[in-house]
């Protein structure tokens, strides 16, 4: 990719460890921006709203955030994603942020995640009238629960995590369900952690450019944007090379 590439939500306080757990570790976030960070076009992230979160959250669940410190990390987070999400209407975009998101369920939350960032930023959009429609694919190692729990009454949004144990059978899952994917907007709850170098032991890394062009292309088909955010991940030394492909692959 040349240089001024595809916009990345960011900011340096994304460098900060927050939490003693692997997706907070020291130099994870420097091993993403230290590869991608000469091809994109960095846009600073703005903290989500108190009413932006509790749009997905409850009250309660805030408190005990607020009660755990994390508070200004996630809902950083979580603005980064809404502003991902929004640029994503009109070019394709990701949000390189953390804490992550999909294990945040309206009243819980588990597995390095504090608030739901896929749903904050989908809900903000729908409550705008942006966009009617929104698909999920979570391509974590990771069950996405939380995404799952918050949307599993709403008709207007699908999420589908890909299970698919081999990498042949991955890949043809990622392209049936785009080939049948009808949705305003697609969001990718970007998890790398299925990379054949990191847990799961599964995908090469040009497998996320391939991803990535298969969401871009199904999104043009549908007259509707698409966007990616950081979810899991951590293996530093191939990372950033696996953060690189997809937005490739989205950029095409």
């Amino acid at each position: 990719m040349e240089e001024g590439g595809m916009k990345i939500v960011f900011h340096e306080a994304f460098y900060a460890v927050y939490a003693s757990d692997p997706a907070a570790d020291q130099g994870r976030m420097e091993s993403i921006m230290g590869v991608i960070e000469p091809f994109v076009e960095t846009v600073q992230a703005i903290s989500a709203t108190a009413d932006q979160i509790k749009a997905v959250h409850t009250d309660s669940h805030l408190k005990r955030v607020k009660a755990q410190r994390v508070y200004d990390a996630a809902a950083l987070a979580a603005g980064g994603a809404v502003q991902a999400a929004t640029i994503g209407l009109e070019e394709p975009c990701m949000g390189v942020i953390r804490p992550p998101g999909h294990h945040a369920s309206r009243d819980s939350a588990w597995g390095f995640c504090y608030f739901n960032n896929m749903a904050v930023a989908l809900q903000y959009l729908k409550d705008q009238g942006k966009i009617k429609t929104a698909y999920v694919l979570d391509i974590d190692l990771h069950f996405g629960d939380g995404t799952g729990n918050i949307f599993s009454e709403e008709e207007w949004v699908s999420v589908h995590n890909v299970e698919a144990g081999d990498r042949e059978s991955y890949l043809n899952e990622v392209a049936g369900e785009m080939a049948r994917c009808e949705a305003d907007l697609i969001g990718i709850s970007a998890g790398f952690d299925n990379h054949e170098e990191d847990w799961g032991s599964t995908l090469k890394t040009g497998d996320y450019t391939e991803i990535g062009s298969l969401v871009r292309a199904a999104a043009q088909r549908e007259g509707g944007g698409c966007f990616a955010l950081l979810e899991g991940g951590y293996n530093h030394d191939i990372l950033g090379y696996n953060v690189m492909a997809l937005i490739e692959g989205l950029s095409a």
